[in-house]
């Protein structure tokens, strides 16, 4: 005789929507099983990576992501609070990562080049694998960005987040908005190729580095720590300050 099928019902809350069908968004989903399975398979059977997890309840109960899910059960799932704290409810990372850090997935190269412009620590290669990106977010506590799901499933990851949007410019509001970055922006501090931080220079030390107009208009220089390269602000930077104006006007997300 066959195995009766059993049969969990999970709710989604907030951004975590995005990673079901539209017919399934923001409702109850059955989830029919024939054996107990961790609460974190199933959610991630559904399609929701475990990384932008943050709190389970099951039955009301706070549980962590081993909890086995047995029949009649009620799961309600909600996404990561990097600036909200919710103890004394069992958190399903350490803690938050208060000193926000990146690194990207190789499509995201220009989304990390507005992440630095903005003072953010990015890393980024066109080279990085899979499993070095997430050897990378799990050492260095850096939150993987990404617009493919089944890396954030991979079972080491505790820290990620899955693009929804598909403009570079949009990605960097949507970043700022997600994590509550709006006061934490740092613009022209941070070298947009290298990622290393830069550095006040006089015109003096840049001479011969700079096109020689430059220096009989322009009185503030930066130079990279790393690649040495030389950064002052042109005519383009006006609409760069306009945009970093609206982005640390961005509200909170919910």
């Amino acid at each position: 005789m066959a195995p009766a099928s059993a049969c969990a019902c999970f709710r989604f809350y907030a951004e975590l929507n995005d990673h079901l069908p539209l017919g399934q968004q923001f409702g109850l989903v059955e989830k029919q099983f024939f054996v107990p399975a961790s609460v974190k398979d199933m959610i991630e059977a559904i399609g929701v990576p475990h990384a932008e997890v943050d709190l389970i309840l099951v039955n009301g109960e706070s549980s962590d992501f081993t909890r086995l899910i047995r029949n009649g059960d009620r799961v309600a799932v909600y996404p990561v609070f990097e600036s909200i704290d919710i103890t004394p409810v069992l958190r399903l990372r350490p803690q938050p990562l208060r000193e926000t850090k990146f690194v990207l997935d190789v499509h995201l190269g220009r989304l990390a080049g507005y992440l630095r412009m903005l003072g953010f620590d990015a890393v980024y290669s066109n080279r990085i694998g899979d499993l070095e990106l997430v050897r990378i977010s799990c050492q260095e506590k850096r939150i993987l960005l990404t617009r493919d799901r089944g890396v954030l499933k991979h079972s080491a990851v505790t820290h990620g987040y899955w693009l929804r949007e598909t403009d570079s410019r949009r990605q960097a509001a949507e970043i700022v908005r997600r994590f509550d970055l709006a006061q934490s922006l740092r613009p022209l501090t941070r070298c947009m190729v290298c990622n290393e931080p830069l550095r006040a220079v006089s015109k003096a030390e840049i001479r011969g580095r700079v096109p020689p107009g430059t220096l009989q208009w322009c009185d503030e220089f930066r130079e990279c720590a790393g690649c040495g390269r030389v950064y002052w602000e042109g005519s383009h930077c006006r609409w760069m300050r306009q945009w970093i104006e609206q982005l640390a006007a961005t509200p909170q997300a919910p």
